[in-house]
């Protein structure tokens, strides 16, 4: 009886905390099929970001370096480096005004990162001006 109090007590908050982006997402290319890589997203500071754990593309090099960044990152192994910075709770659900890289063209855009499908689904949106591209990332963890 004790196990089922618990759980009715620690349900919400286990569905809040899949309400957030925090977490191990598999990150799903522009096409909607190809997974690309894990990236983890963590709270640090009062703002998330989020590095990648791991490449999944057979055809991207382990040793592959960001080449093409202009800064702090910068020839850093892609692997493990830090794609998303300064995100912070923007209300109804939608984190923003931070930042993501494309490590695969150098460039950063301003992003928003929204759970949806109960979380299990991340809307990533990176901005240039007016327009945006999106992905739909898969929660792993």
């Amino acid at each position: 009886m004790k196990s089922l109090f618990a759980a009715a007590l620690l349900s919400p908050v286990l569905a809040l905390a899949q309400a957030t982006p925090v977490g191990l997402w598999k990150t799903i290319d522009d096409d909607g099929k190809t997974a690309k890589s894990l990236v983890r997203i963590s709270e640090q500071g009062g703002t998330l970001v989020g590095s990648i754990d791991k490449l999944l593309d057979p055809t991207a090099p382990a040793d592959a370096k960001c080449d093409k960044c202009n800064d702090d990152r910068k020839d850093k192994p892609v692997l493990g480096l830090q794609i998303i910075r300064g995100v912070k709770a923007e209300g109804d659900g939608v984190w923003g005004g931070g930042e993501v890289l494309d490590p695969n063209n150098g460039k950063t855009y301003r992003t928003r990162l929204k759970p949806v499908d109960g979380g299990k689904k991340l809307e990533m949106r990176g901005y240039i001006g007016p327009f945006y591209r999106s992905q739909l990332w898969l929660r792993v963890e």
